[in-house]
């Protein structure tokens, strides 16, 4: 990884995540809300309409070399967790730019960053984008495992 980013490069990577978000929000039927974390903090949260899921909500955060990008999929697992799990990291495998993982409470995420570098509008389409197929993809078939008694057969 490459050094730090200055100051200034942050701002204009800021100011660019800004218009994106700006232009999704107008131009996006999919994207409901864009907001913006407390000031000082460099991450937005971009809200989005699911089929599958009813909403993911998209965080995408700035540090000084890279673009973290995170969704919250499903709470942990009651049932089945070894199953649910291993149906992930398989899915994992098929995954670009984004892995499944566990986050407090054993919730299940889907993350991963780019360096700051490499943020463009067409980058941020592809990574919202991705988050939000994969989600549809696999949010139903985990759910059913992870709380299948809740499920009628």
């Amino acid at each position: 990884m490459g050094d730090p980013a200055t100051a200034a490069e942050l701002d204009r990577i800021e100011a660019e995540i800004d218009e994106w978000a700006r232009g999704e929000l107008a131009d996006n039927p999919l994207v409901l809300a864009v907001d913006r974390a407390e000031p000082g903090i460099r991450r937005w949260y971009v809200r989005l309409s699911g089929e599958e899921k009813e909403f993911t909500t998209v965080w995408l955060t700035i540090h000084q070399r890279t673009l973290q990008y995170e969704t919250y999929v499903m709470p942990a697992p009651e049932e089945n967790q070894a199953a649910v799990y291993e149906q992930l990291l398989r899915r994992n495998l098929r995954l670009n730019g984004a892995a499944f993982a566990i986050g407090d409470e054993n919730a299940i995420f889907l993350r991963g960053q780019i360096p700051v570098e490499a943020v463009t509008p067409d980058e941020l389409d592809r990574i919202v984008g991705s988050l939000y197929a994969y989600v549809e993809q696999c949010f139903r078939p985990a759910l059913r495992l992870a709380f299948a008694s809740r499920f009628p057969a």
